[in-house]
């Protein structure tokens, strides 16, 4: 979004100028936090990989492992159990799924995150070396205050569909889906439920969105990187003419 702005003040531009003192302000150091965070959500929710399996009894199969491997963007319906044996149970074996498709959740979590993550190195790239175009032209103070605002807005609703999508794929791979086998409703048939993969590090991935931590029994951290993002506005805001000179900036709209 910077890049687009840079037209708008080529001509004002002095050239670069390395400054890292801003970094130590916390309008800056507060984006290099947003920065770090939103590697942080997109690495743990969009590598995640992993498998529910379970425990097969049929005619001439005891106790026989079939897996179904899952990871993002979590289209679990697409996923299916290996099969038993090769003759299928005698026959009585039909493909099972799993239940659920919740890859709009998670790639929007993951989208959001990716585009913060460039938005953040362009806005250190202008607070490092072009300061004082930042500081003269209210152009770049109002963008980045829009931005904080939007980014605050989606990281909260972003986090909450992703926490409550994180909620129905642990229940579409666990226990319960046994219910929900018709083979093993059949006589003679056993099915037992074994292990699903450890799902920490999508706990963490949504340790952002408060609300939703006391449902997945993750760490009390709660709103990281919303808060990070609402608690910028105001570093943000102070640096336009809204907050510096607001009658000044009202004149000014009423001129042009």
């Amino acid at each position: 979004v910077w890049f687009l702005q840079v037209p708008l003040v080529a001509s004002s531009m002095a050239g670069l100028r390395v400054d890292f003192t801003l970094l130590l302000e916390p309008l800056g150091f507060i984006k290099v936090l947003e920065w770090i965070f939103a590697i942080f959500a997109f690495a743990t929710c969009g590598g995640f990989q992993g498998e529910t399996t379970l425990l097969i009894s049929c005619k001439g199969v005891a106790n026989k492992t079939v897996t179904a491997a899952f990871a993002y963007p979590f289209r679990l319906n697409t996923v299916v159990f290996s099969t038993p044996d090769p003759k299928r149970c005698g026959g009585n074996w039909t493909d099972v799924y799993l239940v659920g498709n919740f890859s709009s959740s998670a790639e929007f979590f993951v989208t959001l995150a990716v585009l913060v993550f460039l938005y953040c190195i362009a806005a250190l790239v202008v607070y490092i070396g072009y300061k004082h175009v930042y500081q003269q032209d209210n152009k770049f103070p109002l963008t980045d205050l829009a931005i904080t605002v939007i980014t605050a807005f989606l990281w909260l609703v972003s986090t909450s569909a992703w926490a409550k999508a994180l909620v129905d794929i642990k229940i579409s791979t666990g226990a319960s889906i046994i219910s929900g086998i018709e083979f093993c409703k059949a006589p003679g048939t056993t099915c037992h439920f074994a292990s699903v993969s450890s799902m920490r590090t999508l706990n963490v991935s949504v340790v952002y969105s408060c609300c939703f931590l006391l449902i997945l029994n993750s760490h009390p951290v709660g709103f990281l990187n919303m808060a990070l993002w609402v608690g910028n506005i105001w570093f943000v805001y102070k640096d336009t003419n809204l907050h510096n000179n607001p009658m000044g900036f009202l004149k000014v709209q009423e001129y042009d």
